[in-house]
């Protein structure tokens, strides 16, 4: 199979060049066009290809022109319509970075193009993989919290300096609000089965990383959404764990039922400790990413709609998109 790997803007890059190096069969080639928006220092483009040992070409229609069966686009958020079109135009099928896009209208118009073209959309949700949401999910769907209440989700993490994009909401649509609600929206989305959401209220504000001075969007927030029989959901979506923290971050979910609370925390599983350079942080367990990229390919061969696919995608964003309509009315609940 031939891979084309669409930027290196999203890190995630990085990790699924590096899973599909591992497997036998696979042709990649990856272009990382955009000069415009690398940031200082960052190491982008044909630099990062020759240290991963990937082939590199210097645009995308040079890496279409090569044939590739599927592409993975982890380009700057604004930039997945753009991307997704030039893929589904070539017969290609798409695993997208989250969020799917922007605004409504391009995540639209990709899952239209995709389906007119015949291709598979998926949208990079790898949590939804890891065992402990798997079983959850499972136990769940089995009643074994009765009728779920409330649930309160995390997507913390470290600020994504590295990466100079991240923070500038006209290429990520907005900030950590964009970057962290749609994980837990995506998990709760297929805890219920798809169904979507009725209302949204965010906060947010800058005062994390205010010394930042390229920091142009929200560092912090809460969202809180409302579910078809008055489920309610509480995003916490800040880049809120310190620079100095021997980890990115991690993320939670708790249910309350009306047979119990479950909580699960998917990547807290690590060895920790202290070594000369200070605090040490090494995680190991379930590789999300690979089984993610598993189901992308079973897709693909399979010839059916990869899970989370383009319209699970959309309904995420949907949620991130009334919350930015929340805040920009002064926090007042809106519909979906």
């Amino acid at each position: 199979m031939k891979i084309g790997i669409c930027s290196f803007a999203h890190v995630h890059a990085i990790y699924y060049a590096m899973e599909l190096l591992k497997r036998p069969g696979i042709e990649i080639v990856a272009t990382d066009p955009d000069e415009q928006w690398y940031g200082p220092g960052e190491v982008r483009g044909r630099a990062l290809a020759e240290q991963m040992g990937v082939t590199y070409v210097d645009s995308y229609d040079e890496l279409f022109s090569w044939g590739p069966d599927a592409v993975i686009v982890t380009a700057e958020n604004t930039q997945h319509r753009r991307i997704t079109e030039l893929a589904a135009a070539a017969g290609a099928h798409v695993l997208c970075e989250k969020p799917l896009a922007t605004t409504e209208a391009d995540a639209q118009a990709m899952i239209a193009a995709c389906e007119a073209a015949g291709v598979v959309l998926m949208t990079a949700y790898p949590v939804q993989f890891a065992p402990d949401f798997v079983n959850l999910r499972s136990f769940v769907q089995r009643g074994g919290l009765g009728r779920v209440l409330s649930i309160t989700g995390t997507n913390n993490g470290k600020i994504p300096v590295d990466r100079a994009w991240f923070t500038n909401p006209e290429l990520a649509g907005g900030g950590s609000l964009v970057d962290h609600t749609v994980h837990c929206a995506d998990l709760i989305d297929s805890l219920l089965d798809g169904a979507q959401a009725e209302s949204v209220r965010a906060v947010t504000n800058q005062i994390l990383h205010a010394d930042k001075p390229q920091v142009a969007a929200e560092t912090g927030g809460l969202v809180s959404v409302v579910y078809p029989g008055n489920l309610t959901a509480v995003i916490d979506c800040s880049w809120s764990l310190p620079d100095v923290a021997p980890n990115w971050g991690g993320l939670t979910l708790e249910l309350v039922g009306t047979k119990g609370v479950m909580t699960i925390e998917p990547f807290a599983h690590h060895v920790g400790g202290y070594t000369a350079a200070g605090k040490a942080h090494f995680g190991y367990g379930f590789n999300c990413d690979a089984a993610m990229i598993d189901e992308f390919f079973a897709a693909i061969n399979e010839g059916r709609a990869a899970r989370p696919d383009g319209h699970a995608g959309l309904r995420s964003l949907r949620v991130v998109l009334a919350g930015q309509q929340s805040i920009a009315a002064g926090g007042v609940r809106v519909s979906v």
